[in-house]
């Protein structure tokens, strides 16, 4: 057998060498595509979600309205194509399954129906629909009913249909699933707007509604907010695991005044009527960061600012239509105190802490502000260059300009920590005062 020599065994480690550093290139090649896709999917969260289609939001709906066993076809003949017709029953709420105050007018009246899917957004379902002439929005964290955790109750409670289920039981249950969405111990009383008000037959239908209602975080926070804040939806009800809101057009980056202004009160025309738009709802987003720091027990942290997620009443009032990324102050410390090995891992969407390098965890208190990123994401848009109206002074705006600009970026005007400082806050608030008084002014 012939023996390697010197010259083999060279080849053989070279091929060695070749091989281990071809793998480390693939690794390292891989593990960059990896870490950009991550980065992709952190600043757009949206890119993987399904596609919204009108098909897919009418047969989401058709689930809550199959036809009993023995009604005859499914489909025959088949409803109109913007409104299910109303002699199709919903089974599930039919056998008692789910149950809602807007199931009768979906089920059987056909006075709720579809008009056009608004978004799918991992997992959730936002479509838009006509409500006995009224425009609202159903929402659903999950598309099916039964994709959430059923409520879990004795074998003799789900026997009598859970009419002996204590009242006191189901109401540390409740309690327990809003202290784990929103981080909060809230008082027995303060649960009302969750609550069946009543019993009957179709108690453990109830039950099951209210907990499939319970596990949507944004179902909780506008419930419990709904007497409490004018800068959020009211919930006029709900069939099954989809509730509905009042339907308010979202902003977007698109319009120049980032808020369709049509159905505003007095539709502003021309460069002053625009200005005057603007600064009316520059001071509600003022107010609404003043009502969620200091309003409610705790902060609310918004931490997904983005024209997207508000709307504006016809009033002018900004009203926050998606707060999936909205958590009071116990939450907002248990999200952000995580491991770290830089600040750059403490930045939860628009929420930052900065990382203890010694102990390497990221700190608990949030070091923006909800005004920081308002002045950043809403506020920049508006007034980092001229209002375009001569009816405002140019002095006036620059020190607009030059306040958001302040309240935005701190560490560039002042070298401060990274939160707006307080005062910047009564600043654009007396600025935009002078700016309408002026306005006001150029009309007479």
């Amino acid at each position: 057998m012939a023996r390697s020599g010197p010259g083999r065994r060279g080849r053989r480690g070279r091929c060695g060498r070749c091989g281990r550093g071809a793998l480390l290139a693939c690794a390292a090649w891989t593990a960059g595509w990896v870490l950009a896709a991550a980065l992709l999917l952190r600043a757009h969260p949206g890119v993987l979600s399904e596609r919204c289609t009108d098909e897919k939001s009418r047969r989401i709906l058709a689930a809550l309205k199959r036809p009993e066993r023995g009604a005859g076809p499914r489909c025959s003949p088949c409803p109109p194509r913007d409104r299910l017709s109303p002699s199709f029953q919903c089974q599930e709420y039919r056998g008692g399954v789910l149950v809602g105050d807007l199931c009768e007018d979906l089920c059987v009246a056909g006075t709720l129906s579809y008009q056009r899917c608004l978004y799918y957004e991992r997992g959730k379902k936002v479509l838009q629909a006509d409500w006995r002439g009224r425009p609202v929005v159903l929402k659903s964290k999950e598309e099916a009913f039964s994709s959430f955790q059923p409520l879990s109750l004795p074998d003799d409670a789900a026997e009598d249909g859970g009419q002996d289920f204590p009242e006191a039981e189901l109401l540390l249950v409740v309690a327990g699933e809003v202290r784990n969405a929103l981080g909060l111990e809230l008082p027995n009383g303060s649960l009302g707007p969750l609550w069946p008000r009543r019993r009957g037959r179709r108690r453990l239908g109830q039950l099951a509604t209210l907990w499939s209602l319970v596990q949507q975080e944004e179902f909780v926070l506008f419930s419990l907010l709904q007497d409490l804040s004018r800068h959020a939806p009211p919930v006029l009800g709900s069939c099954g695991h989809f509730y509905a809101v009042e339907y308010l057009a979202a902003g977007s980056p698109r319009h120049r005044a980032l808020f369709p202004l049509d159905g505003a009160a007095g539709a502003p025309r021309g460069g002053r009527g625009q200005a005057k738009a603007i600064s009316d709802m520059a001071l509600s987003f003022l107010d609404m960061v003043s009502h969620f720091d200091d309003d409610f027990s705790h902060r609310l942290h918004l931490c997904d600012i983005k024209p997207e997620n508000f709307a504006i009443r016809s009033d002018f009032t900004v009203v926050a239509i998606d707060v999936d990324m909205a958590f009071f102050e116990p939450k907002m410390r248990e999200i952000l105190e995580q491991n770290c090995t830089g600040d750059e891992d403490c930045n939860f969407f628009d929420c930052f802490s900065k990382c203890d390098l010694r102990a390497h965890k990221c700190g608990a208190e949030r070091v923006n502000s909800n005004l920081q990123v308002v002045c950043d994401k809403i506020f920049r848009h508006w007034f980092s260059s001229s209002l375009r109206t001569s009816a405002v002074s140019v002095p006036l705006q620059l020190q607009l300009r030059d306040a958001v600009q302040e309240c935005a970026d701190p560490r560039g005007t002042s070298g401060s920590a990274p939160g707006a400082a307080p005062d910047v806050f009564w600043k654009l608030q007396r600025l935009l005062q002078a700016t309408q008084r002026e306005l006001r002014e150029a009309e007479k």
